[in-house]
């Protein structure tokens, strides 16, 4: 049995994550308790008190607090982050306390600058993934308590490389693992118990294939840290695995199955990406061709191979892929659909793109269908065409990948309001 495949085909599904809601903290063990939500929390019960590991989102950080405190309502000598990302640090100003000590990777201050950049932005994007989510939140009976303006997070302890603390009658090791979601990204090892708190270093999803790129919005990320953030962790040897998101990982063993799987798969997308390059093929073939062998198989249920093929292509050599004129400057094919689609007739341009639909190809009914929309955004053709394509690619992709299957039932729902507008 590949219990890799096993352990990917049983775990949850991104889907059915729901927000913070609970009336009561999940028991790891008897001195561990999860909070779970978009992103979990988790509160250590030491001798001196408790230790809570990342913080959540704002909006659900009271939901955390209130299962928290009932099993050890202070004090909180420490709050420790595995990364700077929202839904790890949203909830530190609550849970701060006077005497609380906020340590985190000595990166977490320049990662809240860039969030801050492009927050506008980034928020409007993310939006079409976690909209329904903070909405559901918001409305929640069981969540009565309004979220709190949460402050940027400034550490207290900073470090670059390892971090050490007692707490009472525990240890906690931080190691830098900047080849996660964020440069900030750190694990914490707690050694006496052979305990990892990962975090996002690999994903919210494991073991899954990095997300080397977020459609959402953020910076690449890259390979070669990635695969040292993972020969760290494994160098543990931990026992129990306890990840951002979902239930934690139970088993030596397991866990090195995974760990092990994971570099390997990794490193063959890098290799083949690399050997493809250089034999003068375009990102787009590659894109198509790279695929995981059987003995690989790893979930792509938030990374995709393909995505990494273009990420590690676009990471070596930038946005220009010399292949037409045109990527040079901002005029692009998009901007002139309308007269190509003037020049063929956009019922003929419809045709096409129903054909290409029927033969089994919604990438191209994809193409013809924006071709015809960029002429007419109010064709009713244009838009069944294109509610059409959108349905056969996540039909097509099994809805298995949480980026990919959200943008194409955000789109279908857009041309199923336009179709019913008068």
């Amino acid at each position: 049995m590949d219990i890799v495949k096993n352990l990917v085909e049983r775990r949850p599904t991104f889907f059915d994550h729901r927000p913070a809601c609970q009336e009561a903290a999940t028991p790891i063990n008897d001195f561990i308790f999860m909070s779970q939500g978009l992103s979990n929390a988790y509160l250590v019960k030491t001798s001196a008190g408790r230790v809570i590991i990342n913080t959540g989102m704002g909006f659900e950080a009271p939901v955390h607090k209130k299962v928290f405190d009932q099993v050890c309502a202070g004090p909180t000598p420490y709050i420790l982050l595995t990364q700077g990302h929202v839904d790890h640090v949203g909830g530190v100003s609550l849970f701060r306390e006077p005497g609380t000590r906020l340590v985190a990777q000595s990166a977490l201050g320049s990662c809240q600058k860039d969030d801050a950049r492009i927050k506008a932005v980034r928020n409007a994007q993310s939006s079409i993934w976690f909209k329904t989510a903070v909405a559901r939140t918001m409305a929640e009976e069981r969540n009565p308590q309004p979220a709190f303006v949460q402050d940027v997070p400034v550490a207290d302890i900073v470090f670059d490389d390892h971090h050490s603390l007692a707490v009472g009658d525990t240890r906690f090791e931080l190691y830098s693992t900047p080849g996660g979601e964020t440069v900030d990204s750190c694990v914490i090892w707690l050694p006496q118990h052979r305990i990892l708190f990962s975090g996002n270093v690999f994903g919210p999803l494991f073991p899954h294939f990095p997300n080397f790129n977020t459609i959402r919005g953020d910076k690449y990320r890259w390979f070669e840290p990635y695969l040292d953030a993972l020969n760290r962790v494994r160098a543990l040897a931990p026992e129990l695995l306890i990840t951002g998101h979902f239930e934690p990982v139970v088993g030596k063993a397991l866990i090195r199955a995974c760990l092990d799987r994971l570099e390997a798969a990794v490193d063959f997308v890098h290799r083949e990406t690399l050997k493809g390059m250089n034999s003068g093929k375009d990102v787009w073939t590659l894109m198509r061709e790279v695929q995981l062998p059987p003995e690989l198989y790893v979930g792509q249920g938030y990374g995709k191979v393909s995505w990494g093929v273009r990420t590690i292509w676009e990471s070596y050599m930038g946005w220009f892929k010399a292949q037409a004129t045109s990527e040079l400057y901002p005029t692009q094919p998009r901007d002139i659909y309308p007269d190509l689609v003037h020049l063929a007739g956009i019922e003929a341009v419809v045709d096409k793109g129903r054909g290409k639909l029927a033969a089994g190809d919604p990438e191209a009914a994809v193409l013809l269908a924006e071709a015809a929309l960029a002429a007419d955004g109010r064709h009713p053709g244009a838009l069944t065409l294109a509610r059409a394509a959108h349905q056969g690619l996540l039909e097509r992709s099994g809805a298995t990948n949480f980026w990919e299957a959200g943008w194409l039932r955000t789109q279908i729902a857009k041309f199923d309001a336009a179709l019913k507008a008068p």
